[in-house]
């Protein structure tokens, strides 16, 4: 199918389902999601080459019109980015160590932008790529690594991601045992020292 990654966000459930339908007529890719979510939004992810998700990107971005809120095409997504968006976001793919950095956007495919940039630019190793579910239709990227690369990499992924999406970016030097626990559990509830 190819390494490309495609994300299309529309404000409108139902023209989420139309949009789909037509890119899905338009060329061979493969659905990794398409579905609802808070608050109202409809996200769309799908994998292939990169000429086919370009295609489709074309009748996505007309039927979408006005309730078009963002779209990302990554035509070599990073393996683990990719592995994450497959999996519907909120993929925990280790615990962090070192520093930490945080990235919080208003929108997927910001996310999805900004992880895929901070994890090609520096050293650093994906915590968490959370994608709107029990955030609002938010997108929040956790790294780990060396203080150096996690600087680095929030810096990459902000640009990336671009000002208009971007809500906050924290790095945490030498953060404490609770932080890696919060980190990599979703479970809500109280966590231990």
């Amino acid at each position: 199918m190819g390494p490309a990654l495609l994300l299309l966000e529309l404000g409108s459930i139902a023209r989420g389902y139309v949009a789909l339908d037509a890119m899905a007529k338009r060329a061979v890719v493969s659905v990794l999601h398409a579905e609802p979510m808070t608050p109202g939004k409809y996200w769309i992810a799908l994998h292939g080459g990169e000429a086919e998700l370009e295609e489709a990107l074309v009748p996505g971005l007309e039927v979408a019109a006005g309730q078009h809120i963002d779209h990302v095409l990554l035509t070599y997504a990073h393996p683990d980015v990719l592995a994450a968006v497959a999996a519907g976001g909120g993929v925990r793919t280790g615990v962090p160590e070192d520093s930490v950095g945080v990235l919080e956007l208003s929108s997927l495919s910001a996310a999805v932008r900004a992880a895929d940039a901070a994890l090609k630019g520096a050293g650093v190793r994906l915590v968490d790529l959370h994608l709107g579910r029990g955030i609002g239709g938010k997108g929040t990227v956790v790294l780990t690594g060396p203080l150096e690369d996690v600087e680095a990499a929030v810096a990459m992924g902000a640009e990336a991601a671009t000002a208009a999406w971007l809500v906050a970016t924290e790095v945490l030097a030498n953060p404490d045992a609770v932080v890696a626990r919060a980190a990599v559990s979703r479970t809500g509830g109280l966590i231990a020292r």
